[in-house]
């Protein structure tokens, strides 16, 4: 057993160590997946079998039908209209997902120490999830006008649903073992609410915190389309009415990494404050 156990801690060592080199590995399939993407994107559409693909007349292919090195050159020669509204929408986006946590995880603890509150709240909860966004966000602009209200508000509605369900899931994972044996040290409800319940919730509520940051930017976009005058969704808009696809495109790319972005923002704070959560995982 003692000759085993140096062997076991050093293949311990050796997997730690080979952990970072299969995660740059891991690393280089995405990246390597979208360059080639990209190059089969700029071969289709210089030659034009994009265009024939979709349709469109060859004299406007070159407008209507851009080439990654188009967008590229849009996203520098736009960059400070780009960064300009990137500011008015990234307000919007984080906002509205501040909103969105504080309402899905109030909502999770009324439903949990309430079962009244549950009957009542969690069939609205799933109904929110069904309101059709798109459709209401016009009245939205009319009664909250076209300031930021009416996007925050279209944020939140797509956004509370994922925080909402993950954490009501989370809090009734508890080991029931774990609060009767709190409960023989004479712990009050507060007690185990506070010391087991909610940290094993944690990790669930930023799996649904990852789910709303990559929806979130959609919701954004959509309360700019219908009523705005500044952010990537108008810039989008006005770009798409001149005809500037590469802007379009610029716009858009610079939006999905504002997603991405996010999306590994809220995950580094999940390692740092609910690390157990991976811990479990592995």
């Amino acid at each position: 057993m003692s000759a085993a156990a140096p062997r076991r801690a050093a293949g311990g060592r050796g997997g730690a160590a080979r952990r970072p080199a299969r995660g740059a590995l891991g690393g280089l399939a995405p990246a390597a997946g979208l360059i080639a993407l990209a190059a089969a994107w700029e071969l289709a559409a210089r030659s034009g079998l994009l265009a024939q693909a979709l349709g469109i007349d060859e004299a406007t292919r070159g407008v209507l039908v851009p080439a990654p090195t188009d967008v590229a050159e849009a996203l520098w020669a736009d960059r400070a209209l780009l960064a300009a509204n990137l500011r008015v929408t990234l307000v919007e986006v984080v906002a509205g997902l501040a909103l969105s946590l504080a309402a899905g995880l109030a909502a999770a603890l009324a439903m949990h120490l309430s079962r009244p509150l549950e009957r009542a709240l969690y069939p609205l909860v799933v109904a929110s999830q069904t309101i059709p966004v798109i459709a209401i966000a016009p009245l939205l602009v009319i009664w909250l006008g076209y300031g930021i209200g009416p996007k925050l508000v279209v944020i939140a509605l797509i956004c509370f649903f994922p925080v909402a369900v993950n954490t009501f899931d989370g809090l009734r994972s508890v080991d029931p073992a774990a609060i009767r044996m709190l409960r023989t040290l004479d712990a009050d409800r507060r007690s185990i609410l506070l010391r087991v319940e909610l940290p094993t919730a944690l990790p669930y509520f930023f799996s649904g915190a990852r789910i709303a940051v990559a929806v979130a930017v959609i919701g954004a976009v959509f309360g700019e389309w219908v009523g705005a005058d500044e952010g990537l969704g108008h810039l989008m808009l006005v770009a798409q009415g001149q005809l500037l696809t590469a802007r379009v495109l610029a716009a858009v790319a610079v939006l999905s990494a504002l997603a991405v972005a996010l999306f590994w923002s809220v995950g580094a704070a999940e390692r740092r404050v609910a690390w157990w959560g991976r811990e479990s995982l592995r």
